[in-house]
């Protein structure tokens, strides 16, 4: 493998796609002002929060699916 190829899981760790998100104004000022408390980006935050809400979020229930 060439040097600047990656493998898969290599590519997936330092994957750093750009994408729009969009928030409630009041929702963004709150990530804003955490990520000034803790002197990390609002990504990094974001990305953090995801993290620890993911296994929550994926047991709701899709609107497809039974009970959603």
């Amino acid at each position: 493998m060439a040097e600047n190829e990656r493998s898969s899981t290599d590519s997936s760790k330092s994957d750093k796609r750009k994408q729009s998100l969009y928030f409630p104004e009041a929702m963004l000022d709150e990530i804003q002002k955490e990520a000034q408390r803790l002197q990390r980006s609002m990504s990094w935050v974001v990305q953090r929060a995801w993290k620890h809400a993911r296994k929550e979020i994926k047991g709701i229930p899709g609107s497809n699916e039974p009970g959603g």
